[in-house]
């Protein structure tokens, strides 16, 4: 192996240096002259990345970004470190060279006031090891629009808007900032990503609306006379704002077979309607499409967090971030957490499993069952109060 030296690149570098090695890894090669062209012109969307290249003896080989964005964990808003196209070109693989990438990347950022990081993996096996845990996947939901027929008649009280992404964005993008401050998991894109949508204006924005109020919104593209409705984001505030949009959809019923709309864990669309014969389907698969993952990145970032009332010692190990012993208080309703390098601690946690606790995905008993970490029959107890079960939903697309 050559010498590996890693540098931060600009946005004057990108285009020249890191964009050959996300298009190799990532797109199907080699691209046509237009190809290139078209993704040197999206590069202004990703200026506010962070951007990490390696070069081996001064050719470049890997590159990895962060993206900086914001995410709701148990209804407080912290800054997130979006990690993407981590990319190694076949020449420079297994060399350890993306690890380095990704390590460099992580201390960066949290240097830089990211409290969690979020990805989505190419194996989560890999990510794992730097302290990330798998969070639930969308599912999908098919069916076809004449099972929706006794929506269509029905007097709702409210009303949809459908307008192009170039026309829409802004009022979906307020909507979608809106979520972020009440959904557990929603993370957001920075502005200056987030535009990409409005300016590439390739869907529709459909917006419910009641008294003049956003309660809803969807994206979505027609792939042609009796094809598929197929919705992108499918963003709810309850059961009025899902049957205006459903409704709405309906309204295809003799333009489109069949309406494919992504669903969280948390939801039941066989429930929606009466009658309707619907196919859910979850799947995952590697590289793509991979559910996402999470990490707390500063575990003291997270003071004030809502939780239960649980008290608990616990040792964070393995980990070059947030290693070492932590008293976490919830008694009083939101996190305190404090060092406490000589108390003798209640349980050892990876960062996978500690990760799992704050997002609400695993119990401190699948925590021990999955070798995230051991602990004390009490502890389980504990952290189970200080940490109860809840449902992320990422919603963001980096």
């Amino acid at each position: 192996m050559g010498k590996i030296a890693i540098r931060r690149i600009g946005p004057d570098e990108r285009v020249k240096l890191s964009l050959p090695i996300q298009s190799y890894a990532f797109r199907a090669s080699p691209a046509s002259r237009d190809e290139l062209v078209g993704l040197t012109a999206t590069q202004r969307f990703y200026e506010c990345h962070t951007t990490l290249l390696a070069e081996e003896d001064g050719v470049p080989v890997a590159d990895a970004s962060v993206v900086p964005m914001r995410q709701n964990v148990r209804g407080t808003m912290y800054p997130m470190a979006g990690v993407a196209g981590v990319a190694t070109l076949p020449v420079a693989r297994r060399k350890g060279i993306a690890r380095s990438l990704v390590l460099a990347l992580l201390d960066q950022m949290r240097e830089g006031g990211s409290v969690v990081s979020a990805l989505y993996p190419f194996r989560p096996s890999f990510y794992e090891k730097f302290g990330f845990v798998g969070l639930p996947a969308m599912r999908t939901a098919s069916f076809a629009p004449s099972d929706l027929a006794g929506l269509i008649r029905a007097e709702l009280g409210g009303d949809v808007v459908c307008e192009r992404a170039g026309v829409g964005y802004d009022t979906y993008r307020v909507f979608t900032l809106k979520l972020a401050e009440q959904r557990h998991g929603f993370a957001v894109l920075p502005d200056t990503r987030a535009v990409e949508m409005r300016d590439t204006d390739d869907c529709w924005v459909a917006t419910a609306r009641l008294h003049g109020e956003v309660i809803g919104a969807a994206t979505y593209r027609i792939t042609g006379l009796g094809g598929d409705l197929t919705v992108s984001d499918f963003l709810t505030t309850g059961p009025l704002s899902r049957a205006l949009l459903l409704q709405f959809f309906a309204r295809h019923v003799d333009q489109v077979a069949k309406i494919v709309v992504p669903v969280s864990l948390d939801e039941a669309p066989e429930l929606w309607v009466t009658d309707l014969a619907v196919q859910i389907e979850g799947r995952t698969s590697f590289p793509e499409p991979a559910a996402p993952m999470a990490r707390v990145l500063a575990l003291e970032g997270l003071a004030g967090m809502a939780c239960g009332p649980g008290r608990v010692v616990i040792d964070v190990v393995d980990d070059p971030f947030i290693a070492g012993r932590y008293l976490l208080d919830g008694r009083s309703g939101q996190l305190v957490v404090n060092r406490q390098p000589h108390s003798e601690p209640d349980s050892t946690l990876t960062v996978p499993g500690l990760s799992g606790l704050v997002y609400g995905v695993l119990d401190p008993e699948e925590v021990v069952v999955r070798r995230f970490g051991t602990m004390a029959a009490h502890a389980v107890s504990q952290l189970r109060t200080l940490f109860p079960r809840v449902t992320p939903f990422v919603f963001a697309h980096f």
